[in-house]
């Protein structure tokens, strides 16, 4: 009869009648090494050793708090050579989620990545020690957002179209400055005028994953108008988006962006 041998030890180290399967069962005094769990990354064989699972939280927790910018499952991989799985990193993001929920800064899913922020209730409290304040966007910057969020994508005289008004040359360069909208193309008819998209960026200072997350239209513009430097960085615009804003910031029975443009219509 062929005895089994467990490749792992020499015939000579395996006690006689023992049960392969029996044998790889933890005994009790393994116990206490099975309760820090590990990440598993490479092969079983020759591959590396699994990474512990409290390293990989404070690993990843690290990366995040200290990033500009919000991180990949991709490049989180690379904090560790590729030796933890992806689907291990997603669900040790998830734990980190859970563990930060109650805190006054929470780990968030965007459309970039993974990210740390404050909480919108506690962010006014920073915004008094900030010596930075965030731009104002006039109503026709915002609702010009607005359409091309939900009606993307956009030429400029699809926006004029909607609004009914004239969209001046400053409005669009404001809102592509601030990374949120970009050109991704041309329209094919005279002038081929270019056609207009939300960023990635757009959905990162929303809190958002896709378009598909996007409230309502209603509820979208009530936040605009109540606070539309919720969506702003804490840093102010280049000096001529703020004049450009400035000028666009104008009562409306005096604002003239709508009428007396001579490029409005362009193309």
């Amino acid at each position: 009869m062929n005895e089994q041998i467990n490749p792992e030890i020499g015939p000579d180290e395996q006690a006689p009648g023992t049960d392969p399967d029996v044998a790889d069962q933890p005994r009790d005094d393994d116990q206490g090494a099975l309760e820090s769990a590990s990440v598993p990354g490479g092969s079983a064989a020759g591959g590396p050793e699994p990474v512990d699972v409290a390293t990989v939280k404070r690993v990843l927790e690290a990366a995040l708090l200290s990033a500009s910018e919000p991180l990949t499952v991709q490049q989180l991989r690379r904090l560790f050579a590729g030796e933890v799985a992806s689907d291990n990193i997603r669900k040790v993001l998830d734990e980190l989620k859970d563990e930060w929920s109650e805190r006054s800064i929470e780990l968030t899913a965007v459309a970039s990545g993974w990210r740390f922020r404050v909480k919108p209730d506690y962010q006014k409290f920073l915004d008094r020690i900030s010596s930075e304040k965030p731009p104002r966007y006039s109503r026709a910057v915002l609702e010009t957002l607005a359409i091309v969020a939900y009606r993307q994508p956009v030429t400029r005289g699809d926006i004029e179209d909607i609004r009914g008004v004239a969209v001046s040359p400053p409005t669009l360069k404001a809102l592509e400055e601030r990374g949120w909208i970009e050109a991704i193309g041309h329209r094919e008819t005279p002038g081929r005028p270019a056609i207009f998209a939300t960023t990635k960026r757009f959905l990162d200072d929303l809190n958002l994953r896709s378009l598909e997350e996007l409230p309502p239209l209603e509820e979208l513009q009530a936040s605009l108008a109540a606070a539309p430097a919720a969506l702003v960085e804490n840093a102010p615009p280049p000096a001529h988006e703020q004049q450009a804003l400035l000028d666009e910031a104008q009562p409306e029975e005096t604002q003239t962006e709508d009428s007396t443009e001579p490029e409005a219509h362009a193309g």
